[in-house]
C-alpha cells in the first residue's frame, strides 16, 4: 500500500478512535471515519504474539485493505488486532474484514 494512503502518526489514530464509529469481529476491529481521502491505519499489541507474528499480521491486513480499497467508501480505516489473528490465515483475515465492511456499509455499492 502506498505511503499516502496510511495513518501512521499517533494523533491521527486517536482522532479516529474518537470521532469515528466502530465494529468488532472475531480477529480484528475496525474504527471509520468519514473523510474525503482514503488512509489506513493498522494496530497489532504484543498480546497477538512476537514480531515476526505481528508484522505476518499486518502485511495480511494491509494486503487485504489495498485490493479493496478502490471499492470502499473515502475515509480513515483503523484496523485493530484482536490475539486470535495470529492464528488466522489469509482469507479467515479477508473473511472478517469483509464481514466489517458489511456491517458498517463501507462499500461503495452500498451507496
Amino acid at each position: 500500500m502506498q505511503q499516502q494512503h496510511r495513518i501512521r502518526r499517533n494523533a491521527q489514530f486517536r482522532y479516529v478512535y474518537r470521532k469515528g464509529k466502530g465494529a468488532g469481529g472475531q480477529f480484528m476491529g475496525l474504527t471509520y471515519l468519514r473523510s474525503g481521502r482514503t488512509q489506513a491505519g493498522f494496530s497489532v499489541s504484543r498480546k497477538v504474539g512476537n514480531a515476526v507474528v505481528r508484522n505476518r499480521v499486518k502485511r495480511r491486513m494491509r494486503e487485504h485493505f489495498r485490493l479493496r480499497m478502490t471499492e470502499l467508501k473515502p475515509g480513515l480505516y483503523v484496523f485493530t488486532a484482536r490475539p486470535k489473528a495470529a492464528e488466522a490465515d489469509y482469507h479467515m483475515l479477508a473473511r472478517d474484514m469483509e464481514a466489517l465492511f458489511r456491517r458498517l456499509g463501507l462499500n461503495r455499492s452500498a451507496v
